[in-house]
């Protein structure tokens, strides 16, 4: 029976060995959610004016636009050997990687690339394309690297902001499905200013802030045990660089979730910090970033 409900999970593709990786992973991710996938390419030369077609002379499967469809076609072959019943479809998309990805984000019900990539997607290079769609897409963003583990917890970076909210949601689902156990991380240094004009003390009451830090924890998680209570929860509040906790959390773990924007002692979670140095420097295979808007 083919698969074909909701909004696909949608993998951006450009010829790489890493891009196929990424096919991969969104077929199963696809098939686990019994959604369509969908293949995109994003082909840039349009808009440089390059000539699309053959060369004079040249052999009529050359040239960038053949070029640009065979990647799609090998992208969507490799996906159908992992999932054979997937509803498949593949797409030239003409325009530049980020914007056509943060497209197809609005219907998507999730983004899946590559750690790195070449050609098109000006190498998928951490700090350009993903990092971008994975800011300003309107679902969650998916990142590969490598081949993905099957073993090891979820991980999930807690702040007690609205975002990280849907960060822990979005864990516990991962942690059901994958029949995995969920490590909770709050990290906490001391109190940052939260507004404009805030003034902080000289001296700090550590108990109480560490008390108050392990509330943020608990109501971070309030109700989701009753919703999953096939999911094995470990709170986790350590005191340190709320990267450098995650990226060690990463690991062992076969999954680290974390939001694209929050507050308070995760520096906001804001990409080009937090999320921007897990991105970077996690050992997990594959990293989910959070967007606070939900797919459909």
């Amino acid at each position: 029976m083919t698969i074909n409900t909701g909004a696909p999970v949608v993998v951006g593709v450009d010829g790489s060995a890493a891009a196929l990786d990424a096919v991969r992973v969104a077929a199963r991710e696809a098939e686990y959610r019994q959604r369509p996938l969908r293949v995109v390419h994003a082909f840039i030369w349009p808009l440089t004016g390059a000539p699309l077609g053959p060369a004079a002379g040249a052999p009529a499967h050359a040239g960038l636009r053949n070029q640009a469809e065979q990647y799609v076609t090998e992208a969507v072959e490799q996906a159908r050997k992992v999932a054979p019943d997937l509803r498949i479809t593949g797409v030239v998309a003409d325009g530049a990687p980020t914007p056509v990805l943060v497209d197809e984000a609005r219907e998507a019900a999730l983004m899946v690339l590559g750690h790195r990539g070449l050609g098109g997607f000006a190498g998928l290079l951490l700090g350009s394309v993903t990092v971008q769609v994975s800011a300003r897409a309107e679902c969650p963003v998916l990142v590969v690297r490598g081949e993905p583990r099957a073993d090891g917890p979820v991980v999930v970076g807690v702040d007690g902001s609205e975002l990280s909210k849907e960060a822990v949601a979005f864990a516990f689902e991962e942690a059901a499905r994958r029949d995995a156990p969920l490590v909770a991380v709050h990290a906490w240094l001391y109190p940052t200013p939260v507004g404009p004009g805030d003034i902080l003390p000289l001296v700090y009451d550590l108990e109480a802030f560490e008390a108050e830090e392990e509330r943020t924890l608990a109501e971070s998680l309030a109700g989701f045990a009753e919703r999953y209570p096939q999911v094995t929860v470990q709170p986790r509040l350590v005191r340190g660089s709320p990267a450098r906790v995650l990226v060690e959390e990463s690991r062992q773990a076969q999954l680290v979730v974390v939001g694209a924007h929050g507050r308070g002692a995760l520096g906001g979670l804001l990409l080009g910090s937090v999320s921007h140095a897990v991105l970077h420097h996690a050992d997990s295979p594959l990293v989910i970033v959070r967007h606070p808007r939900t797919a459909k």
